[in-house]
């Protein structure tokens, strides 16, 4: 517990292992705060943390660690997307 002093400014010194740290000020009742030191969400973020974004997240992990990344044959693909234009162009003259 300690006694701080409100400067003229109208700010209190937390002491110097808070510099730079965010901190969430809740003021419960006039002149009674609760000062919690934390990492907060952005605004702009906050949509990642819905329920629907979030569990379409975990899903989308759970699928990449179960298919890590591998080499791409470029030769093998230019030939599989050649043969399905070759495909569509056929069926579209029909």
């Amino acid at each position: 517990m300690a006694i701080k002093t409100v400067g003229s400014s109208g700010q209190i010194s937390l002491g110097k292992q808070y510099a730079g740290r965010q901190v969430f000020v809740d003021e419960v009742e006039p002149g009674v705060w609760i000062i919690k030191a934390g990492q907060f969400i952005a605004d702009n973020e906050l949509w990642l943390h819905e329920p629907g974004v979030k569990a379409q997240i975990e899903e989308s992990l759970a699928w990449m660690r179960q298919n890590p990344p591998r080499e791409t044959d470029l030769d093998e693909l230019e030939g599989r997307l050649q043969g399905e234009r070759k495909r569509q162009g056929s069926s579209r003259s029909q």
